[in-house]
């Protein structure tokens, strides 16, 4: 079994790395918000080669870097992918066990909605997180 499995409301798209992620983190930039269609997007962050996706995955650029997949039966955000870095990070959300996630910072914290309150005691950045 997979460290972290994950897929689609409706089931046509599985995922699975065995890999630790390279990163989780939560993000509260107007883009992520749009595409995942809440005020936040928690993601777990991999290396493209760590992670295996069977099934259609519909992708749309959302940057002209960065591009977002989801299922085309049933809508689910599941992932997004920046090929010129090699990584593809996935929606905390779409985890079979989504108690796996464990982020460590939230950032484009500027344009978080005025009613979530950020009190887990993680670094907070009001733009993108250093690098």
């Amino acid at each position: 079994m997979a460290k972290y499995e994950g897929g689609c409301l409706c089931g046509a798209v599985r995922y699975r790395a065995e890999a630790e992620p390279i990163n989780e983190r939560v993000c509260h930039c107007r883009i992520c918000q749009r595409a995942i269609g809440a005020a936040f997007n928690a993601r777990l962050l991999f290396r493209i080669d760590d992670v295996t996706i069977e099934g259609p995955v519909a992708m749309i650029n959302s940057t002209p870097d960065l591009k977002r997949g989801f299922c085309p039966a049933c809508g689910t955000t599941l992932l997004s992918r920046r090929d010129s870095r090699n990584i593809l990070a996935v929606t905390s959300g779409s985890l079979d066990d989504p108690s796996l996630f464990k982020p460590d910072m939230h950032f484009w914290t500027a344009s978080k909605q005025p009613w979530l309150m950020l009190d887990d005691g993680l670094p907070q950045y009001e733009g993108a997180p250093p690098a």
